[in-house]
């Protein structure tokens, strides 16, 4: 790989441009460790206000939130509270759907292997406003069936993460919410990171900007009430770095059980990717990576963390996907890291 000043000047000649041309707005953070390599901003937080992206400002994440979700969960499991084999029904006994209940255990949800499917649908966009809590969530869609045997195969499950809410809050006697911000933010250090309901005012959170036929509009009519246990709260460049570093460092959890969720269970079929819990575990040219990606109209996400050299990439923007993906991928291809002798399979 290349010398560090030359890949910076390559994003650079590329990033610089491509706000110009509204194609990239958001923010950038490289760190190896608490070494800062680059940190840099671009383009509009708010277009209509001129107020311009920052490091420090907030975005929306997507499915980010699943790896605070994952963290959240398996703290529960390191307190002997949860046990990852037991069906969901353990702990939502009133749930609706008795097989779901009875057959879907906490390791499928962390692993999108339940067949508990999507909540994107008709359904939802009709009820999107009124879903404000967990609860409204399992009301709405708690009686579905499931869509294959547990276990069978892996099929990516929002809604399977809005369960693992659900047992968050039932063994914990708090919400979802205020669960992470204080066993998952809290610890962590990020302050600018959260999920409060969207006609709550937030400092600093960038508009997100979603383009359609050729026209652009703001996100505000994809907007849910708040973000859930699958997604759609909001965070910084700088505290995903902040919670990259909490997690490698055991900080959140144990290093026994920062291993369990972070180590590959399953090979989701997408290109070298396997699926820890919460998170995706990959190994490409003998580079361990661990991280997820986050999109919606008018936000995407990408945290990327190099266990083995300490370095982390944390890209939010607020267009829609996939740039934050496309950004973060010019960036870790170029990265001076260097192979690890093992390469690591699931």
């Amino acid at each position: 790989m290349g010398d560090a000043d030359e890949w910076m000047r390559g994003f650079r000649a590329i990033a610089a441009p491509e706000s110009e041309q509204e194609r990239f707005a958001g923010a950038v953070l490289v760190c190896r460790r608490d070494e800062r390599i680059l940190a840099e901003a671009y383009g509009m937080a708010d277009r209509e206000r001129k107020i311009p992206n920052e490091v420090s400002t907030r975005f929306r994440n997507g499915s980010l939130t699943k790896m605070f979700t994952a963290v959240a969960v398996v703290r529960l499991i390191q307190a002997g509270l949860v046990d990852p084999d037991a069906p969901v029904g353990t702990y939502l006994s009133d749930y609706p759907n008795s097989e779901v209940a009875s057959k879907v255990t906490v390791h499928h949800l962390l692993t999108h292997t339940g067949g508990t499917g999507d909540f994107f649908s008709p359904e939802y966009e009709e009820h999107r406003t009124e879903l404000r809590t967990v609860a409204d969530y399992l009301r709405l869609f708690g009686e579905r069936a499931r869509r294959f045997e547990p276990g069978a195969w892996f099929d990516y499950s929002n809604y399977g993460f809005i369960l693992l809410g659900a047992v968050i809050e039932r063994v914990s006697g708090q919400s979802y919410y205020d669960y992470v911000d204080d066993h998952v933010f809290a610890p962590a250090g990020m302050r600018r990171s959260g999920a409060l309901p969207f006609d709550t005012p937030v400092a600093d959170l960038a508009v997100g900007y979603t383009a359609e036929d050729g026209q652009v509009f703001r996100d505000t009519d994809t907007l849910p009430y708040r973000g859930s246990p699958a997604g759609g709260g909001y965070t910084t460049v700088e505290d995903l770095w902040r919670f990259a570093t909490a997690l490698t460092g055991n900080r959140l959890l144990d290093a026994r059980h920062t291993a369990l969720m972070t180590t590959a269970k399953l090979n989701a079929g997408w290109s070298g990717r396997c699926v820890a819990y919460g998170f995706v575990d990959r190994t490409v040219y003998g580079i361990r990576t661990l991280g997820h990606t986050g999109g919606s109209p008018g936000a995407s996400a990408e945290l990327t963390i190099f266990p083995d050299s300490g370095h982390v990439v944390a890209v939010l923007a607020n267009l829609d996907p996939p740039i934050a993906s496309q950004v973060s991928e010019f960036i870790c291809h170029r990265l001076p890291v260097s192979r690890t002798a093992r390469c690591r399979t699931c």
